[in-house]
């Protein structure tokens, strides 16, 4: 089975499901009873009321984010064991299959068409393993990734309830806003926020045991 689950693979349609994030300005109206108002200084540009958040930084510092591509990695190298051990079995198998045809260790033909089609099943139950498997961690994936991004996209409402952004916006790597001041950037804090909520990566925890 190809490696197509690697430490970035839970991580990857995260990125999908957070495009555009945006909050409904309506819900902190309600919570602070007024609007964001333009901020006009002397000598100073408009700010305006939105903001954005670069997910990229957002996933790799997350701790929710970090136990769950533990927890992938986990399903992953299981998966990859037994594929290996069912691997060697088959490649065993069809090397003493050859070793005894070469030394006519076959009392019929009968008996080696045989023992041939039996490796040959060996090879179809692996390839049918190895799909499976892969199915299986396609799914377990899909579902850590909305597990992921519920558990952003409801900080994120919670956090804009004091902030209260009309629009907050998702960047990776520079492709979703080419272009923006610094001081829209919530990044950092709304990292702070999050693992305040969540707490401590549980894998982390694990290490310094």
């Amino acid at each position: 089975m190809k490696n197509n689950y690697a430490v970035g693979g839970i991580l990857a349609a995260a990125l999908i499901l957070l495009t555009a994030l945006s909050c409904n300005s309506n819900e902190t109206k309600e919570t602070t009873g007024q609007n964001v108002k333009l901020e006009y200084s002397p000598g100073d540009s408009v700010t305006l009321p939105i903001a954005y958040v670069n997910v990229d930084s957002l996933l790799m510092n997350y701790n929710f984010a970090k136990d769950l591509n533990e927890a992938l990695m986990r399903i992953e190298e299981s998966s990859r064991a037994s594929l290996t051990q069912k691997e060697r079995e088959v490649q065993s198998a069809a090397q003493d299959f050859q070793r005894k045809l070469e030394n006519n260790a076959f009392l019929t033909q009968k008996r080696a068409e045989e023992e041939q089609q039996r490796i040959q099943k060996m090879g179809e139950d692996y390839q049918r393993m190895a799909q499976k498997l892969s199915n299986e961690l396609g799914m377990e994936q899909q579902k850590l990734n909305i597990q992921l991004s519920d558990s952003i996209r409801t900080a994120l409402e919670d956090y804009n309830k004091t902030r209260n952004y009309e629009m907050i916006l998702s960047n990776t790597a520079s492709d979703n806003i080419l272009l923006a001041n610094p001081k829209y950037d919530i990044t950092d804090e709304f990292i702070i926020f999050l693992n305040r909520r969540y707490g401590p990566a549980t894998s982390v925890s694990e290490d310094k045991k």
